[in-house]
Parts: C-alpha cells; sequence; structure tokens
C-alpha cells in the first residue's frame, strides 16, 4: 500500500460511517465508504445509458469511477461525489439500490471495484469503511477494527432514523430484519462478514459517538 490504512468493518447500525468519517476528519486523511461505490457505479450507468446487464462495460465504468467521499460538519453523513456532483441522496433512492444490487451480482464488476477501493489508499491515509476491508481490500492494513452491537441496539438507531424521516416502522420488524440480514452476511460465499483475524472488535452497545470514537483513536495507533 502507498499509504497507512485504517479499516473499520462491522454490520450495518454498529456507527462505522459516523465513526469513520469523524476519525478521517481528525487525522486529515481520506475516506472511503465502501458499499456506495455499488450505488455509484449504478448512478453513473443510469445517467450513462449503460445497460445494466452489460457486464464488461460496466466493469470499465466501475474501474475509472471518478468518486470522492467528503467528511460532513458534526456526525451527519459523509457528503458523496460523482464527476464532482454531490449525489449523496440520489444515491439512496429506490431505483439507484434496485439498480445497485444488479450491478454487485457482477464478478467483473466486483472485481473493477476491489482495485477501485484499492486506488484510495493514498497519502496521507485512508480510513476505509465496509464490511470486508480488513479482511479483503486491504489486508496488510496497518490498524483493522470491526465494530459490532446488538439487534437490538442496532434496530433501535435504524428505527429513530425512520422516525426522523416521517416514516413509521415497527420495532420487532426492524429487529428479525437486521438478526436474518446478519445470518446471510456471515454465511454468504463470497467475503463473509466476520473480523479480520488480527482486528480489535469493540461493542459499540450502549455507547455514546464519542465514546466509540475514543476506542477506535486507541485501536487504530493514532492517539
Amino acid at each position: 500500500m502507498s499509504a497507512p490504512v485504517v479499516t473499520i468493518d462491522g454490520p450495518s447500525g454498529a456507527g462505522k460511517g459516523t465513526v469513520t468519517q469523524l476519525l478521517a476528519r481528525r487525522l486529515g486523511w481520506h475516506l472511503l465508504d465502501s458499499g456506495a461505490l455499488y450505488r455509484l457505479t449504478a448512478l453513473a450507468a443510469l445517467r450513462g445509458g449503460v445497460e445494466l446487464a452489460d457486464e464488461a462495460a460496466l466493469a470499465s465504468l466501475a474501474l475509472g469511477l471518478d468518486a470522492a467521499f467528503m467528511p460532513s460538519p458534526g456526525n451527519e453523513p459523509a457528503r458523496v461525489l460523482l464527476s464532482g456532483d454531490d449525489v449523496t441522496n440520489e444515491i439512496r433512492t429506490e431505483t439507484c439500490g434496485d439498480a445497485a444490487s444488479q450491478v454487485a451480482a457482477l464478478p467483473a464488476v466486483r472485481a473493477a471495484l476491489l482495485q477501485r477501493q484499492r486506488d484510495f489508499a493514498q497519502a496521507p491515509g485512508l480510513v476505509a469503511d465496509g464490511r470486508d476491508m480488513g479482511t479483503v481490500v486491504f489486508p496488510d492494513a496497518g490498524a483493522k477494527i470491526f465494530l459490532t452491537a446488538s439487534a437490538e441496539e442496532r434496530a433501535q438507531r435504524r428505527y429513530r432514523q425512520l422516525l426522523d424521516l416521517g416514516q413509521s416502522v415497527k420495532l420487532s420488524a426492524l429487529v428479525a430484519d437486521i438478526e436474518a440480514r446478519d445470518e446471510r452476511d456471515r454465511t454468504r460465499a463470497a467475503s463473509p462478514l466476520k473480523p479480520a483475524d488480527d482486528a480489535q472488535v469493540i461493542d459499540t452497545t450502549g455507547l455514546s459517538v464519542e465514546e466509540v470514537l475514543t476506542q477506535v483513536v486507541a485501536a487504530s495507533g493514532q492517539a
């Protein structure tokens, strides 16, 4: 790797996104939201009229993806840029999500995005958020952190987010969905969700963002 890398992996709702951007901002390092790259590839395809079944064209698009992630003030989500345009909200639409699921199923696209993710490791350093950053993408990272939290805690966080968006949902249904997703992620053949052997595991259940960040800074060796 051409620059130091800290990887932060873990399941959805464990606090990876918030902590990753806070650490990147604190260190003055680059930021990578790996999960957003599939949505960005899908959006670039939709904008460019590329068929979602054209694996070769999509792989080429993914490899040259002009993507950037910019930390936001406070604890707001990082801004996502595509060719300089702020597409933070656009990539979260159902249309883009559906297209991303199709794109992510193509082996050539996954291979291209693996290289594209590694390209983010530039001076002065990189903080990478994902599910296989420490196990697959950056196996030689200097510091590997795996954030986790109980399904109930993560469901509560998601429940509050949805309420803030004016959406109504049952908490029990969120817990069931999270548990089912965890099982799928842990048992999938490609890049299963698990801590790297040399990762430091931090349980964020019941902790504030500031408390988690303090532990992550210490675990990263960047205190």
